[in-house]
Order: structure tokens, then sequence, then C-alpha cells
């Protein structure tokens, strides 16, 4: 089984952004790391504020979208950047939490804005191998 991780992908103007895991939460988890990770340096940011995250929707591929959605609703209106997360997936309702800190110019290099996740190359889904794959596309 393949040990938690994120990573982006190129998607002509925009970035994909995919989490891996040995579950469907540890998956959606890494992608919001990757996320945040196009906004600033992950390094930077410490876990000083935790933010709880409540979703439903009517399949896991909207509830992953719904998730990201809720990460950059929280960072741009709470002026934060995030550099740890917690999901625990019951059916199709997600309460996660996010952990992070107001944005500091002058310790937050700034990266992209991201403005959403999209339906774009979007994929939740389980590998033979038991490894879960999230993935989209987001604004930027």
């Amino acid at each position: 089984m393949t040990a938690a991780s994120w990573e982006h992908f190129s998607h002509g103007a925009d970035m994909g952004v995919r989490g891996v895991g040995p579950s469907r939460e540890e998956a959606f988890e890494q992608a919001a790391m990757a996320l945040c990770a196009l906004t600033t340096d992950l390094d930077a940011v410490q876990a000083r504020e935790k933010i709880d995250v409540h979703c439903e929707a009517p399949d896991d591929e909207v509830l992953f979208v719904d998730w990201l959605n809720a990460i950059v609703f929280e960072m741009a209106c709470r002026h934060m950047v995030f550099s740890r997360f917690r999901v625990v997936v019951e059916g199709l309702r997600l309460n996660g939490s996010a952990w992070g800190e107001r944005v500091d110019p002058q310790r937050h290099p700034p990266g992209v804005e991201v403005k959403g996740a999209t339906f774009t190359e979007l994929a939740v889904r389980r590998e033979e191998d038991g490894t879960w794959i999230a993935q989209c596309v987001v604004d930027v």
C-alpha cells in the first residue's frame, strides 16, 4: 500500500491537486495539503488555530469538491493558511478540521490564489492495491 502523499499536476492555465492515501479520508487530507501548498510554503505555516468544516453531498466526488471549496472559503474569509488536516467521513457526510494561522506576509511567501475546486479531472477512487486517490483541477 502506498503511503499518504500529495502532488500537483498541470492542466492548462489551472492546476491539478491530488491526494493519495491508504484511506479515502487520508486522500482528502492530502489533497487539501496540495491545495494549500499552491498558496504558500506549508513549512512556514504553524498549526495554531483549528477550524471545523462540515460537508454533505450525494457522492464521494461532490463531497471531495465541497471539502476543497470549504477550505478555499475558510482561507479567504478568515485570511488564513492551513498546514494540517483531519477528515472523518461517515456515509456521505464529512466532518473535517483544518489547522493553520492568519496570513503573515513576512513568513508566508505568496503562491497563487486558488479560486475554487472544479469538476475537471475529478476522481475519487480506490486502486486495486487499496490506495485511495482524490483529485481535481482547481481554478487559479
